[in-house]
């Protein structure tokens, strides 16, 4: 007998993530990145300038997990 997986495909072998949940990481990452680069130019140490970018995407999750739906 076959098995089924968590979403009821053979094998379980379905997607890590959502395409909301995938949307949501990838515009995070960017803001991130974004406030990284950002911060590094406006005279910030690589270590202040990566947290930063860290607390900004963090923030952006919760943000773009509001506002998509």
């Amino acid at each position: 007998m076959p098995r089924t997986g968590e979403r009821g495909r053979p094998g379980g072998d379905g997607p890590l993530l959502t395409q909301r949940a995938a949307l949501v990481f990838l515009l995070a990452a960017l803001a991130g990145i974004g406030a990284t680069v950002l911060a590094f130019l406006a005279g910030k140490a690589w270590p202040v300038a990566v947290s930063v970018g860290g607390g900004t995407a963090a923030s952006a999750v919760l943000f773009f997990q509001q506002i998509i739906d």
